[in-house]
């Protein structure tokens, strides 16, 4: 079988990684088309993937629709060079093209309120795959047990490497509080500010009395966040946030990252996730705060009640334990997915607990 999976966002590199090394082995011929975004290019240098340069990231709504234009055009030229069977990722395109083209295209989604995206996407996909969480259904839509940080973070695929700690002049045993400050530039992201210059910097000074804190930021830090500035590469920051004992910030990713990893986060935003709700609810390893002043004061005080309890690692772990034991490995998931379309299609509809064949089995976590 011949598969294109298209990526769109650096998190997106994650998410299929293991997913196309299994497609390859397998014996699949896989292609993969990219997008010029952050520190997308980069991670797929440093996992020494071949891939296609579709776009750069547009600036603003008329650089952004320019992008758009441009990006199906490309993935068109594409698609007929390579002529796929089967396309899959997070992005409009694939459906598009492959609704012009006659090629199935499996859409996979956990943000709700992408709604521009969503609503030029949807319609066109063969399948939308979400997590069980979703807020939101519609009729071309499967549904699984787990989440997209579950396809690279499972025990299966990621064993935290002490060597990175030690990079940063840290050990296992001490306390490390990782902060996520994002750029707000996302679609979905329009007209949203992120926490206040004042609560950042609160955080900052309540944090550095209790550990080691290490900033990670989509956009310039100010002069004040510089000594704090993690120095490891970006394909390296799971290492650190497998031994760490808080992530606060804005970014929903990591905050899931942290959970499937075991530990706790703090995560800002004006809209929340399924995602992180549901690791709040059941798991108890996330805690959900808004953006108005009082929210961030709070996110900020429940940091400190966290970091303030001996037990938060050893409770951390426990409750991945416990996320674990309900969800299944994503990526073979996917693999299985892609493998066996359109059946699997077919299957996910008529018996959804077929996915029971994916669950976490014999990994000691």
């Amino acid at each position: 079988m011949k598969i294109l999976v298209d990526l769109a966002h650096p998190a997106h590199v994650h998410l299929f990684k293991h997913a196309i090394w299994e497609l390859q082995a397998d014996g699949h011929e896989c292609t993969v088309t990219a997008r010029d975004k952050d520190i997308l290019l980069a991670l797929l240098d440093a996992y020494g993937f071949p891939y296609e340069t579709l776009s750069k990231a547009g600036k603003g709504v008329s650089g952004v629709a320019c992008e758009m234009v441009w990006r199906d055009l490309n993935l068109l030229r594409a698609v007929r060079r390579f002529s796929p069977d089967l396309m899959f990722g997070i992005s409009p395109y694939i459906t598009h093209v492959g609704t012009l083209l006659g090629i199935p295209s499996l859409f996979f989604t956990d943000t709700e309120h992408a709604s521009i995206s969503n609503s030029i996407t949807f319609p066109f996909a063969d399948v939308v795959c979400t997590p069980n969480c979703y807020r939101g259904s519609m009729k071309n839509q499967i549904r699984y047990r787990g989440y997209h940080e579950l396809a690279y973070l499972h025990p299966r695929y990621f064993t935290p490497d002490p060597a990175v700690l030690r990079a940063e002049g840290l050990s296992p045993d001490d306390t490390l509080i990782i902060m996520r400050f994002v750029g707000w530039q996302a679609a979905h992201d329009r007209g949203a500010r992120g926490l206040s210059f004042e609560t950042k910097l609160s955080a900052v000074e309540e944090f550095a009395k209790r550990g080691r804190v290490l900033i990670t930021s989509e956009k310039p830090l100010p002069p004040e966040f510089e000594p704090y500035r993690i120095s490891v590469g970006p394909e390296q920051v799971h290492h650190l946030m497998a031994y760490a004992t808080l992530l606060y910030g804005e970014s929903a990713t990591m905050a899931s990252e942290a959970a499937v990893l075991g530990t706790h986060a703090i995560f800002c935003d004006f809209a929340g996730r399924g995602y992180t709700d549901e690791e709040e609810s059941k798991y108890g390893l996330v805690a959900n705060f808004k953006l108005d002043p009082e929210s961030q004061r709070r996110s900020v005080e429940k940091a400190v009640e966290w970091l303030d309890d001996p037990r938060l690692r050893s409770e951390g772990q426990r409750k991945r334990r416990l996320l674990l034991a309900d969800t299944i490995d994503v990526t073979r998931f996917i693999v299985w997915l892609a493998e066996q379309y359109p059946e699997s299609r077919r299957l996910m509809q008529e018996r959804p607990e077929y996915q029971e064949t994916f669950r976490t089995q014999g990994i000691a976590v």
